[in-house]
């Protein structure tokens, strides 16, 4: 509580402060910094960045790595080698061997999953880099773009509509300024700001008007202000530092932790039983609670958010090179599972450039006195220029001799979505001033009074009103887009115009622009359709164009539904509505925001397409956000995935490469799920009927070392094409099931394994059964046996990756990667070589026979074929295998 005092004091201060003593405070001018202020600022201030919770130091995360469940288990075993094999042995008996591989598993391990951290911390911050937020400052007399986090205190930042607010600010000017400031308030409404000193206490500090906050951004009108606080400083600093430090997790987050939790679970249950069991039969407790203790370990999926994470990362990077910025990794599910895509029409459907074809008086003919009131209104105005401002300033600077047109702004009323049109004032060098309005034509026609016909200014009649928007509908039905100008000599006002000034105006005419569709749209929107996405445009343009160009990129529309028609229905019409339309024309930004929530609700993954100030809303409420390089700042702020391109055919190649890495993800899961579930299986089994362990502990660690380091190669893999058809979207359910039917597979073969090495090869190669040996033909029974399990678990297992990486037969209809197959390969010939090597007789394993390899081939084939078979019968019940 006292430091929200603070606060308001401090606010309070800066909002009472005259611009003169913010200049002194800050040592700052009307020039803005200079270098050198600049850097004192910084030191004195800080840097403009938001620090979530302390960020992790580096002898954290070299901890992290190195102390896993995994490793904690082979330190315990290490020790207690150390005391019985070093310790406690006779002088001549002493050994460190076995404590030296098991410290060297240590470092690998810690080292691999260190290695993989810093890769992808890497990773992440290169792709932030790739979009950048800027903000218009003022150094040394010039205002220049850059980035916000290289804003100080002091700074003079101008804004405009469409911008974010880079850091805390008190107004210097302010023109017809309204801000949301709902990332702070929650109130959805936008709200008036003002410059002029405030001296009354306000409840809060969103209150005064003279200051905005960062994490609000503009909605129209213009200011200038200076920079009073930055980063941790800032209100939106102050509120992060009140947030749990745990972040919101996503349905896939979540999803993952609920497989993680699932397979602790089993273990949990398991471990205690393999120790119990083990005990009983065998009589040592302590080599019994290190199996079990292993066993528990290598059921653990320590691997898992490693193996995820790079997955996401290479997902992520692979995007990047096709043009698509993942700003969260997370998001990238979400992307591979967008089976509805809202998308703008202008700049989507159509090219980013726009053509003025005509600039007309209101009979129709060629005028360029249309042209350069439509010049000077789009030349002058200060908010956000869109694609028709740049194209009317274009054809003025070709068209007329612009240099020579020499007017002084007076004022504006920027533009907003309701009155869909804006206004500017200037006066020309013999005092004469002029407000020239252009907008929507219906709605210049409601603020006009008067036509211009030929020189003579007569009253608009309905006559006259339906014959423009006959011409207009004339225009609308070859594809081109109509804006009205009007304009009004000498208004008089008293103090700053408003928007109650726009009227009595008097139209002189129309510009018609030219709108042409990308040629990639069309075949874009097909190659969209055959992979499962629906596409809907949400415009707000009217039908006419709409329809028109909606024909030219081959989509079929029979009726169009406008934003007057939505805003009279309910949510539950809406919901029907929005799932039987394909377009919706002449929308509002929140009629775009609703239209998005009902596709959701519906149980669509919806994803919105769109770079304007007016997207914003319906991008917060999508399931992802999609915007363009050259977006407005709140757009690229609300966005969870920018195209560095924007085209159609970016965003569906980015889709498929989203589903790719989440088939690949799936695929460490559910191997992992079902080999981890078979093993428990497998295991207890063994404890019950061996009178040895079916393992020692370190081999089982050593093993699971080896198929973790094979499952890197997991984010280097493709999917069938078959898997990249379709939406794909998080079920955890389907784990479980995925589980039950490939995991006792697994366990077939294990038994069998057990089986045939005790009671056929074992005994062939020693000399006779368990029970008739001597200690030291057991020992070398036990090694054989341990040998021969381990090796058919290292390839069972990893080739089971191969087996369940796809629906169709493995190696014959689909292949791996090479880098899989090599990774792969390299770790099933690491285990198989392991018992031939004086290592492995420090593991505890020896060399097999010849008819050993023969029969683990048969297993191997059978176990495949066994799979591929489950693999129909899984796919025909629940339609998918990953």
């Amino acid at each position: 509580m006292e430091k929200k005092k603070d606060t308001q004091k401090i606010y309070a201060a800066f909002a009472g402060k005259t611009k003169q003593e913010l200049f002194e405070l800050f040592h700052a001018s009307a020039n803005g910094l200079t270098e050198e202020q600049i850097e004192r600022s910084r030191e004195n201030y800080g840097e403009n960045a938001i620090s979530y919770g302390k960020k992790t130091p580096f002898i954290v995360e070299i901890l992290k790595a190195y102390i896993t469940p995994f490793t904690l288990v082979l330190i315990a075993l290490g020790i207690i080698s150390f005391i019985t094999e070093y310790v406690l042995a006779a002088p001549g008996d002493k050994d460190l061997f076995g404590v030296a591989i098991i410290f060297t598993m240590v470092i690998v391990s810690g080292t691999m999953t260190l290695i993989q951290s810093v890769r992808s911390n890497q990773a992440a911050e290169k792709l932030k880099s790739l979009v950048k937020v800027t903000a218009a400052v003022k150094r040394n007399g010039k205002y220049t773009e850059i980035p916000m986090e290289e804003i100080v205190c002091g700074d003079l930042v101008r804004l405009s509509a469409g911008d974010m607010i880079p850091a805390d600010m008190r107004l210097l000017s302010a023109k017809d300024l309204f801000i949301s400031q709902a990332a702070l308030t929650g109130e959805s409404y936008p709200v008036e700001k003002h410059a002029k000193v405030c001296e009354d206490d306000q409840q809060s500090e969103t209150s005064y008007e003279n200051l905005v906050f960062m994490g609000s951004n503009v909605i129209s009108g213009s200011a200038e202000g200076i920079i009073v606080s930055v980063g941790n400083e800032t209100l939106f600093g102050h509120v992060a530092e009140t947030l749990s430090e745990k972040p919101i997790q996503s349905s896939f987050e979540l999803g993952i932790h609920k497989t993680s939790m699932l397979l602790i679970k089993f273990m949990s249950l398991m471990a205690p039983a393999v120790i119990v069991i083990n005990g009983l039969t065998k009589g040592d407790w302590l080599e019994a609670f290190l199996f079990g203790l292993s066993v528990a370990v290598g059921l653990t999926p320590e691997m898992l958010p490693m193996i995820v994470t790079t997955n996401l990362v290479k997902g992520a990077s692979v995007m990047a090179k096709k043009g698509t910025v993942i700003k969260n990794l997370n998001a990238i599910q979400n992307f591979g599972a967008i089976d509805v895509l809202c998308t703008d029409k202008t700049g989507t459907l159509t090219q980013d450039k726009i053509i003025l074809e005509y600039h007309m008086d209101c009979e129709g003919n060629e005028d360029d006195r249309v042209l350069r009131h439509a010049y000077l209104n789009s030349y002058y105005q200060t908010g956000l220029k869109n694609l028709l401002d740049v194209a009317i300033i274009d054809e003025a600077t070709e068209t007329l001799d612009t240099d020579k047109i020499n007017y002084q702004k007076v004022d504006e009323i920027p533009f907003d979505f309701e009155r869909r049109r804006m206004s500017v004032v200037v006066a020309d060098p013999a005092g004469k001033t002029q407000m020239i309005t252009k907008g929507a034509i219906e709605e210049m026609l409601n603020i006009s009074k008067f036509i211009d016909l030929g020189g003579t200014v007569t009253p608009l009649t309905k006559e006259r009103k339906e014959a423009v928007l006959a011409k207009v509908q004339s225009l609308n039905e070859d594809g081109l887009r109509v804006i009205g100008v009007a304009q009004k000599t000498n208004p008089s006002v008293v103090g700053e115009f408003s928007v109650k000034d726009e009227s009595d105006m008097v139209l002189i005419g129309y510009l018609a622009f030219l709108d042409p569709p990308k040629e990639t749209t069309k075949q874009a929107l097909k190659a969209l359709k055959e992979h499962g996405v629906a596409v809907k445009v949400l415009t707000g343009d009217n039908e006419l164009v709409t329809r028109s160009v909606c024909r030219q990129v081959g989509l079929e529309i029979n009726e169009l539904v406008t934003g007057e028609k939505i805003s009279e229905m309910s949510d539950h019409e809406l919901a029907q509505v929005a799932e039987d339309h394909e377009v919706f024309v002449k929308l509002n930004p929140q009629q775009k925001a609703r239209l998005t929530t009902a596709l959701r609700k519906n149980g669509h993954t919806v994803g919105f397409l769109g770079d304007g100030i007016n997207d914003a809303p319906a991008m917060k409420v999508a399931d992802i956000g999609i915007s363009v390089d050259t977006a407005v700042d709140i757009a690229k702020e609300s966005a969870d995935v920018i195209l560095l391109e924007k085209d159609l055919t970016i965003l569906e190649r980015g889709l498929l490469s989203g589903r790719e890495t989440f088939g690949n993800i799936m695929k460490y899961i559910k191997a992992t799920a079902s080999s981890n579930f078979g093993n428990m299986f497998s295991v207890l089994i063994a404890s019950m009927f061996l009178p040895f362990l079916p393992m020692l502990p370190l081999q089982l660690l050593f093993l699971n070392l080896i198929y973790d380091v094979s499952c890197i190669s997991l984010p280097w893999d493709r999917m069938d094409k078959e898997y990249l058809d379709e939406p794909k979207k998080w079920n955890a359910s389907s784990i479980g099931k995925f589980m039950v039917y490939f995991g006792p597979t697994s366990s077939i073969f294990d038994i069998t394994t057990y089986l045939l090495m005790y009671f056929v090869i074992c005994p062939a190669v020693v000399g006779g059964s368990f029970h008739t040996l001597d200690s030291s033909q057991q020992v070398i029974f036990i090694a054989l046996f341990h040998a021969g399990w381990f090796v058919e678990s290292l390839w069972t297992q990893t080739l089971v990756l191969h087996a369940l990486r796809t629906p169709k037969v493995p190696f014959i209809q689909s292949n791996a990667t090479f880098a899989m197959f090599v990774i792969t390969t390299l770790g099933i010939i690491v285990g198989s070589v392991l018992p031939f090597t004086s290592f492995g007789a420090e593991l505890g394993l020896m060399p097999l026979p010849g008819n050993y390899w023969l029969w683990l081939f048969a297993t191997v084939i059978a176990y495949l074929a066994l799979v591929t078979a489950v693999k129909k019968i899984y796919i025909r019940r629940f339609q998918e295998l990953l």
